[in-house]
């Protein structure tokens, strides 16, 4: 069905400056959504739903520590049912939260949970469509629109009830759990991530249902950064203004975690785009609530920034300034090449991660000594073409150029050099410098840096990335930056782990696991590892994963060597070492006494 008219929003970006996307408003209870409002924080119970007194209290811990909504999983009418006695222990003690559901595959429970709570979140992957339904590789036009029509009986029919109980629903798509019928339609892509939603939002639309929210999630930044992207630009053609949800789905937990959804979150949220947002830790749901604070912030000192002037008529679009080679110093730099790290920062003793390429410790500016990389520093906040033109920039394509930027608006300071760069026909690789100021602590720069630098990288700029913070362990800052680089998915320095955060549908001591997966294969740089805690988006979130340890069922063990399942139903207390054994039979196993001669022998 062809879309509704509505009035024209399109919503032009400022590469330079933060100006947040204008969205309607969605009524969620007590704390409205939208661009209006401050961006909303949530996060989701870990705990079985039936078990209301943990929900509750849970709900009782993340409502002090900041959250907006609280999210439950109801994967059966049972479960959905808890949510109104969730609801009343709630609303008795003072706590006015609005809670949301999460429903896959069952659209009874989503009606039951329709009675009870303030949203409720669908996956158009699995609400109409049935898995196994179609056969081949390819679907027939016929095929596709049986699939359309029953989506919107179905989704209509659910909208309607929605609507009579003034109701909020999420379309949460998520790459993982694509129907087989878009799959085959559009592939394992961004576009077939935003068909599934536009399918949804045309039936919203005909049915003239307004209170939607909208989440594109991957556990692949690079993919969901693309799908909100290209959404964004679909519903601008279409002229319409739905709030989005931003996240990064089974981001992990630990640094590593925290990075990788700095940068996925982040680089939307740097351009205005989002207007709720969950930080998908696999650790309690009240951890997650201070990193998307620190986020929240970030984005807020950008907003408030000094506005930049452009130094060139060249506006700033991605890939502006491609990665070309060159070789500095006897290392090569930019194209496709692994992009190296510089950093200064605070020699604690703590042990460093090997050096590779062009990569640089030091504890100065002074010592790292760049006359000798060679390389040329460019203050971006001071920058001009006169000063580009005196520094004869054009003729020197194999120095390195660092562009150097502190503040808030690193990205705005960045995106204006390269689009001066661009325009006089710059070829040299570049490096970005993020300077931080004495008082940052370490778990701010690791979200500012993560949020500015991910942002140009998932751009297609820059060979190279600098961590100026000489207070901070020189040891933190190499992860960091070794971390921002393994998240855009540019270099791999050590072991991937894509795990879920948790819900009710685990089915295993999840963050055990993790503990006892990580400290039996930390030692194997070179593999991606899903952990994941049932099946609902466990292969497709896991799908360039080398390896998968999804559960099955309860404490039973599904292993997997890329998208097939090698190992059915392997008791919880014997999958870890099973799982190693996957790995040996496979060839991608090493001792951890030969990686660590291998990782001598690379650093003498």
């Amino acid at each position: 069905m062809p879309p509704l008219p509505s009035p024209s929003l399109h919503y032009p970006l400022d590469a330079l400056n933060y100006r947040r996307r204008c969205t309607c408003s969605v009524s969620i209870g007590s704390i409205p959504l939208g661009s209006e409002y401050p961006l909303r924080i949530q996060t989701m119970a870990n705990v079985s739903t039936p078990d209301t007194e943990a929900g509750i209290a849970q709900t009782e811990r993340a409502a002090r520590a900041g959250a907006d909504y609280m999210r439950f999983t109801a994967q059966g009418v049972r479960e959905a049912e808890c949510l109104k006695t969730i609801r009343a222990a709630l609303n008795e003690k003072g706590y006015t939260i609005p809670l949301v559901a999460d429903i896959h595959f069952n659209p009874q429970a989503a009606y039951e949970a329709l009675k009870h709570v303030e949203k409720v979140r669908i996956n158009p992957g699995n609400f109409a469509d049935r898995k196994g339904e179609w056969s081949g590789e390819s679907i027939s036009d016929a095929d596709f629109a049986r699939g359309e029509e029953r989506v919107e009986q179905l989704f209509g029919d659910f909208l309607q009830e929605a609507k009579r109980l003034k109701r909020a629903i999420r379309l949460g798509i998520n790459h993982g759990s694509l129907s087989e019928r878009m799959l085959r339609r559009y592939g394992d892509t961004p576009e077939g991530m935003v068909e599934s939603c536009l399918e949804y939002l045309r039936v919203a639309r005909s049915l003239h249902f307004e209170d939607i929210v909208i989440s594109m999630k991957s556990s692949n930044v690079q993919v969901m950064t693309q799908a909100v992207r290209l959404l964004v630009e679909r519903m601008d053609e279409m002229g319409v203004h739905y709030p989005l949800h931003i996240g990064v789905t089974e981001a992990g937990e630990g640094e590593d975690g925290r990075i990788k959804s700095a940068v996925g979150i982040g680089s939307l949220l740097t351009d205005g785009l989002g207007d709720t947002l969950r930080v998908s830790l696999s650790e309690a749901p009240e951890a997650e609530l201070p990193v998307a604070r620190l986020l929240v912030e970030h984005i807020a000192e950008r907003a408030v920034a000094p506005q930049l002037s452009p130094l060139s008529p060249l506006p700033y679009r991605a890939q502006i300034l491609p990665r070309n080679a060159s070789s500095i110093a006897g290392q090569l730099y930019g194209a496709n090449l692994l992009p190296s790290v510089l950093i200064v920062g605070k020699d604690d003793g703590s042990p460093k991660l090997s050096l590779a390429g062009g990569d640089k410790l030091s504890t100065s500016r002074e010592s790292l000594d760049l006359s000798t990389l060679p390389a040329i520093l460019v203050e971006t906040e001071s920058f001009s073409r006169e000063k580009a033109e005196a520094m004869d920039l054009a003729h020197q394509p194999n120095r390195l150029l660092i562009l150097s930027a502190s503040g808030a608006n690193r990205i705005g300071l960045w995106r204006r050099t390269i689009a001066l760069l661009a325009e006089m026909e710059v070829t040299s690789p570049i490096a970005f410098e993020a300077q931080f100021a004495p008082h940052e602590s370490l778990e701010k720069v690791q979200i500012a840096a993560a949020t500015d630098l991910g942002t140009l990288l998932l751009e297609g700029a820059g060979s190279a990335i600098m961590l100026t913070a000489p207070h901070l362990p020189l040891a933190s800052l190499q992860a960091l930056a070794l971390g921002i680089l393994q998240a855009t998915r540019l270099r791999f320095s050590h072991t991937e782990y894509i795990s879920c955060p948790g819900c009710g549908r685990t089915l295993y001591n999840l963050e055990g696991t993790i503990a006892r997966i990580k400290k039996a294969t930390s030692h194997l740089p070179n593999l991606k590892i899903g952990i994941m805690g049932c099946i609902v988006n466990g292969p497709g979130e896991m799908a360039d994963a080398d390896y998968g340890y999804v559960g099955g069922a309860p404490h039973k063990i599904d292993l997997y060597k890329g998208q097939k399942c090698m190992r059915r139903g392997i008791a919880e207390g014997d999958a870890v070492e099973a799982l190693i054994a996957l790995i040996r039979e496979n060839g991608d196993w090493v001792d951890p006494e030969d990686e660590k001669s291998r990782e001598m022998a690379e650093n003498k």
